[in-house]
């Protein structure tokens, strides 16, 4: 069975409609998915209907950009659907998305004080008006915008840690996150810890709290090795474990369904939320 509990859309950052993340998994043959747009839910409902029409059984979602020792974390949070609808996580999902959109005009900012003739105008007509504006959206925007002239690299080095345009999110604390999705009826999980590159941050982190680890992850140097350096850390630290692809559409290098997920990750997060597909 093919897994993928890692997935954004248009909603956020990713590229592709909901309704185009079904077909997508229709035809990679996953048949289990989870929506887990940046600070946002909204695809959720769609999603579920769509995935009823396909055979495709979903997950409810979110990805959470969160701050801990002034340094970015991801966590991403899973819920039953009912939970999804939360006064309380939808409320503080729309102060995260305004919040994030500002840090993303100031990154424009950074790059025009630089030299770059790259307008805000642009970022907005490829993000989402009622998704957070991101990085991401930049990237493409600024891509877009040079005719293709600068490379993926030589862009994403500019918004990677003393990049020129490098401004990190640091106005959701970790912790106040993790208690935001158990408050909501949720279940949270440290999104892709190889990309920390500090294995101590990781368990002092997993220590908060239960919770799980995102243990199957595509875009690792020495994939194999840290998945099974994470499978380690999860069989001590974690709660449960889980996977997917952080598909953002398909220019991406990691494709939708590609990572091999383990059925039991599946099992145990259904269990967690009390799902029955």
């Amino acid at each position: 069975m093919t897994i993928d509990l890692h997935i954004h859309t248009l909603e956020s950052d990713g590229s592709l409609s909901v309704a185009a993340i079904i077909q997508e998994a229709v035809k990679q043959g996953v048949r289990i998915l989870a929506l887990t747009d940046h600070e946002t839910t909204n695809g959720v409902q769609e999603a579920m209907e769509l995935g009823q029409k396909h055979n495709v059984n979903i997950i409810p979602g979110v990805e959470l950009i969160t701050a801990f020792k002034g340094k970015e974390v991801h966590l991403l949070g899973y819920f039953p659907f009912e939970a999804v609808i939360h006064s309380d996580l939808q409320s503080r999902l729309k102060e995260l998305r305004q919040q994030r959109t500002y840090l993303a005009y100031e990154m424009v900012k950074r790059l025009q004080n630089d030299g770059f003739t790259l307008k805000w105008a642009e970022v907005e007509k490829i993000a989402n008006p009622e998704g957070a504006v991101s990085k991401g959206h930049i990237m493409r925007a600024l891509h877009e915008h040079e005719n293709g002239t600068i490379q993926w690299p030589t862009i994403a080095k500019l918004f990677q840690p003393y990049g020129i345009a490098y401004l990190p999110f640091l106005e959701h604390p970790f912790e106040e996150a993790v208690d935001l999705i158990y408050e909501c009826g949720g279940v949270p999980v440290l999104a892709h810890p190889g990309l920390l590159r500090d294995d101590r941050m990781v368990t002092e982190l997993l220590s908060y709290r239960p919770m799980g680890l995102e243990v199957y992850y595509g875009y690792w140097e020495q994939r194999e090795a840290l998945i099974q350096n994470y499978k380690n850390i999860a069989q001590e630290k974690a709660i449960l474990t889980t996977g997917g692809s952080d598909f953002h559409g398909l220019f991406g290098p990691v494709k939708l369904g590609e990572i091999d997920v383990p059925e039991q990750c599946s099992i145990e997060l259904q269990r967690f939320l009390n799902l029955d597909f």
